[in-house]
């Protein structure tokens, strides 16, 4: 089982992005994502930065892809694609269906990021036909679901994509084509002033009681909760999951990877570290909230 260094969801100042990444070819990953996925008014790296990196990192051993966004708005964002696929050295993590459409055009294969929402096998087998090499499922998709998914699509006689599961981070819930964090600072989109890069874990969220909710990043909503899904470690092995994404976050991920790589090595699941996995057992995502109640019959019958 390998592990994955996700790409970075959050806005990070340059020299601070660089740092981490250097340190990160120190760490026991196996593969490393690289490339903005939320919003491309973020270019304290741009594609060619990203690419620099990139060979940087398979110099130190790395096997790297590079992630696109998972709106693709405007042309330039579809040349910034077009970019990765040209320099050929490369995987590419489509987050979006132009991605997909522009890895087929060039014959490239591709990693399915978990915005792409296959819910079943025939989305799958369609994704495989355009060049899908990986899959990166949904965060709401469960064990369960997963390995349904995956009979169904061997049942059809075709073979299983190589499978990498969300194992640690915040996990992006939504998206949009309108800005969070802009709107929480009550300033134009276009004229954010770049407020992400003072929430370098995204921007915590509230109730009006005051209870930690979500996190605003930009265009994207993540959850407040981290997941971990090292104790399911028995269940992703037996699943036949390849691979365990980590998504970056700013302090201590070095300890993290040091955990996820100690547990993978191991015949025992390790300690849970304070952090939650509910969509994993078809629970809420959060804890503490109750299933929804199923609504009561009608008392009498509709005409």
């Amino acid at each position: 089982m390998k592990l994955s260094l996700g790409p970075l969801q959050y806005f990070w100042p340059r020299e601070r992005t660089l740092a981490f990444y250097r340190e990160a070819a120190g760490w026991p990953v196996d593969v490393v994502y690289l490339g903005e996925t939320v919003c491309s008014k973020r270019r304290e790296l741009g594609t060619r930065d990203w690419i620099a990196l990139a060979g940087e990192l398979a110099t130190a051993g790395k096997e790297v892809v590079l992630s696109s966004l998972a709106l693709v708005e405007a042309e330039s964002e579809l040349n910034a694609v077009q970019r990765m696929l040209e320099h050929g050295g490369f995987l590419v993590e489509a987050n979006d269906l132009t991605a997909v459409q522009l890895c087929r055009e060039a014959g490239a294969g591709f990693v399915a990021g978990p915005s792409l929402n296959i819910y079943n096998h025939r989305a799958l087998a369609m994704l495989a036909e355009d060049g899908l090499r990986r899959w990166v499922p949904g965060v709401e998709q469960g064990l369960r679901q997963i390995d349904e998914l995956l009979a169904a699509h061997a049942a059809e006689g075709l073979p299983a994509p190589e499978v990498e599961v969300i194992a640690w981070g915040r996990l992006p819930l939504s998206y949009s084509a309108r800005c969070f964090t802009a709107r929480a600072f009550d300033v134009p989109k276009d004229a954010c002033g770049f407020r992400c890069i003072e929430h370098p874990d995204g921007l915590p969220l509230a109730t009006r009681e005051g209870t930690p909710f979500l996190r605003i990043n930009g265009i994207q909503i993540q959850g407040e909760e981290i997941t971990d899904l090292g104790p399911e470690l028995p269940a992703l092995r037996e699943l036949g999951v390849g691979l365990l994404r980590l998504y970056p976050q700013h302090e201590g991920m070095r300890e993290i990877v040091e955990h996820f790589d100690l547990a993978r090595h191991s015949t025992l699941p390790p300690p849970r570290l304070g952090a939650v996995n509910g969509y994993w057992h078809e629970h809420p995502g959060k804890p503490g909230l109750p299933d929804a109640p199923t609504p009561p019959a009608p008392a009498h019958p509709t005409p």
